[in-house]
């Protein structure tokens, strides 16, 4: 139909993780072989205008549970790394909160290009973190939600090579535009939109993307309910 669509996943639209893609497309880090995410929130907290109970969020007939509200690093990783190729979820409804969803989740990835890695969501963290790391042969990557900055590690000694004196690492920091706050990612995105439907841009998270990171999802509820590994993209 020509039409063209574009999926909400704002965390596309943030300048550290953007360049972290960079980086990694660069070769700076060398080959990716294990990346991990980790985001934990407080549920009472998270929208305190609202009764967490009564939230989407806690609510199995609203779509809710940590791995389908908390889902945004299952797309930003297909992003920054690759397509998944298989993976496995332990998960459930684990702490006193009120709900009837999954409330924590351990969730193992196999990426096509052969990286390992992880996400682990909940519901149950009293200070909230957010952040994410990427290991490769010649540096690795941390990034941190709380204040945006990206922090790179790179190393010029060969990887699998030993010295009683390996040289320092070279460290660099990249830190976000001054003033940037969390609204800019929703402000870029709605940007891009206009500039979509203009005719300027083409989506940076298709439809096909939003697709992807359902399965992924859906894939890590399935695993969790049948004990075994789901291929991608299963969700039968």
């Amino acid at each position: 139909s020509g039409s063209k669509i574009l999926v909400g996943f704002q965390f596309r639209y943030h300048p550290t993780l953007n360049k972290a893609r960079e980086l990694i497309q660069a070769n700076t880090i060398g080959q990716v072989l294990t990346v991990h995410a980790h985001w934990g929130e407080y549920l009472p907290q998270w929208h305190p205008w609202e009764d967490y109970r009564a939230s989407y969020a806690a609510r199995a007939d609203l779509g809710g549970g940590v791995i389908r509200t908390l889902t945004h690093p299952l797309d930003y990783l297909r992003y920054l790394i690759g397509e998944v190729e298989s993976l496995w979820s332990f998960n459930g409804h684990v702490s006193p909160l009120e709900l009837d969803v999954e409330d924590v989740a351990e969730i193992g990835l196999k990426f096509s290009n052969g990286a390992i890695g992880g996400v682990h969501l909940n519901y149950v963290q009293r200070h909230p973190r957010h952040t994410l790391e990427i290991v490769g042969t010649q540096g690795t990557l941390r990034w941190d939600n709380a204040d945006g900055i990206l922090h790179i590690c790179k190393f010029s000694a060969p990887f699998g090579s030993y010295s009683d004196h390996p040289p320092a690492p070279d460290i660099e920091t990249f830190s976000p535009p001054e003033g940037f706050e969390r609204n800019q990612l929703f402000v870029s995105q709605t940007r891009h939109f206009v500039e979509i439907t203009k005719g300027e841009s083409e989506p940076v998270c298709t439809l096909e993307d939003g697709i992807m990171a359902l399965h992924l999802s859906l894939a890590a509820v399935k695993s969790g309910f049948t004990g075994r590994s789901v291929m991608l993209p299963d969700t039968q």
